[in-house]
């Protein structure tokens, strides 16, 4: 699999929890640069994506790269240049949001 100027990567991406298939062969190529969202039903596989993405979930089969480096092999790196807020975060009452 080649980077060139992908932002994220993925070849045959592929998550099964047991006898369930929450990400079954995704191709994906976001270009450097451009605004992407991951839109879907409740248990389209977004959330694993992104945390397979961010090393913090081990695909089944696959490769996944962001910023040109394999996310697995690269995740300190990449986890300077990242960031994730996971749904319903909860924060300190003495945060605020801006």
């Amino acid at each position: 699999m080649t980077s060139n100027g992908y932002a994220i990567e993925t070849v045959g991406l592929t998550k099964c929890y047991r006898k369930q298939m929450a990400i079954n062969g995704l191709d994906l190529k976001v270009p450097k640069g451009s605004v992407f969202a991951f839109l879907g039903k409740n248990g389209a596989g977004k959330t694993t994506t992104i945390r397979i993405l961010l090393d913090l979930l081990d695909s089944s089969s696959g490769e996944a790269k962001m910023l040109g480096m394999d996310c697995v092999r690269n995740a300190l790196e990449l986890r300077k240049h990242t960031g994730y807020v996971a749904e319903g975060q909860k924060m300190y009452d003495w945060m605020k949001s801006r």
